[in-house]
């Protein structure tokens, strides 16, 4: 398997910004899957708990995930964190051990 940089995003909205945290996630979908190296930007909501995502990402580095980081959308979407999030994005790096 490659050595990629994969990770899990859980974020949690803040009462009455759900819909607001969804639609500011969904709108991070369509630029940083346009960004060189990234190979998976996939968002879900948690069924039984409603107004928290995840957001399933994988770059083909660690420096392509920094650049997602530094990019003008996300960091437009980062502005808004205390806005929109109960706690910090709780990022949790994960490695891939099957297929």
């Amino acid at each position: 398997m490659k050595n990629t940089f994969r990770a899990i995003a859980h974020l949690k909205a803040k009462p009455g910004k759900n819909q607001a945290l969804k639609d500011a996630l969904l709108n991070l979908i369509e630029p940083t899957r346009k960004e060189p190296g990234c190979t998976e930007y996939i968002l879900y909501e948690d069924y039984a708990k409603e107004g928290t995502f995840y957001m399933s990402e994988e770059f083909e580095n660690e420096a392509a995930f920094e650049a997602h980081i530094q990019s003008d959308h996300f960091q437009s979407f980062a502005k808004r964190i205390d806005e929109l999030l109960v706690d910090p994005v709780n990022v949790m790096r994960i490695k891939r051990v099957s297929n």
